[in-house]
């Protein structure tokens, strides 16, 4: 799968970070240069994932000096190769869904013009800003929210779910990211991370993609199945008890 080109203003817009620290990150020696196309610099994915390693290291109290000597002791102990193909592994998107550009009007056409929505929607990177309309990361999350609307729920209350809903995938993800760690990625580092065990842990880091899915969504169905039947019929049981208090 060909990697997505950004320049260097798109990368920090999608790494939530300013040029001047990106360019600072590569000054120091955490960032691979990007490819050069004629004068322009374009990175990619692997970028994006390395700074979110870097960002995550920074968070936990790391020194910018003490992860430069942890980017140098990884790539200086394992075969260029398989570091690369590490890191396409962490890069690669979690979703096989291609972010949609659309028009403001398009926009406004499915959800009408109100911007306070529009500002909430933003912040809740349902839809990202662009310069001849707006990116939407997942159409199937705009689709549904599109299918809400049109059921007769408030904007503000669908907006509202989604905020909880990310809230509750982050947990999820969790919990499979503390199973990977947890399983697979600590022995591998006390066993010094050798550089033969970096195609497991990659190979590993593939074939999880699916199993998330593949364990939300039964459970998913199996609960919006319970809850549905059990609010419908408690609310039959309702109208069957206030009908007799009637009669």
């Amino acid at each position: 799968m060909e990697l997505e080109r950004l320049t260097i203003d798109e990368l920090a817009r999608r790494a939530g970070l300013t040029t001047r620290n990106v360019r600072a990150y590569q000054e120091r020696g955490l960032l691979p240069p990007p490819v050069r196309v004629g004068r322009v610099g374009y990175y990619d994915e692997r970028h994006l994932a390395r700074l979110s390693i870097v960002g995550e290291l920074l968070a936990r109290g790391y020194s910018l000096a003490s992860i430069r000597e942890l980017v140098d002791a990884w790539e200086a102990g394992g075969d260029l190769g398989q570091v690369l193909g590490f890191e396409k592994a962490l890069a690669r998107p979690w979703s096989d869904e291609r972010p949609v550009l659309l028009t403001a009007a398009e926009l406004e056409a499915r959800f009408g013009d109100d911007p306070a929505a529009l500002q909430r929607a933003i912040e809740l990177r349902l839809v990202v800003p662009e310069a001849d309309g707006f990116l939407v990361p997942s159409m199937q999350a705009l689709d549904a929210g599109a299918e809400l609307l049109a059921a007769g729920i408030p904007l503000d209350a669908i907006l509202d779910e989604a905020a909880a809903l990310q809230k509750d995938a982050d947990q999820i993800a969790q919990r499979f990211v503390q199973l990977l760690f947890r399983y697979v990625w600590e022995p591998f580092v006390d066993a010094g991370m050798p550089a033969d065990q970096l195609p497991r842990i990659t190979e590993v880091i593939e074939r999880l993609r699916p199993v998330a899915a593949m364990a939300v969504l039964p459970a998913l169905a199996d609960a919006m199945s319970h809850n549905v039947n059990a609010a419908i019929g408690s609310e039959l049981a309702h109208v069957a008890k206030d009908g007799r208090a009637s009669a």
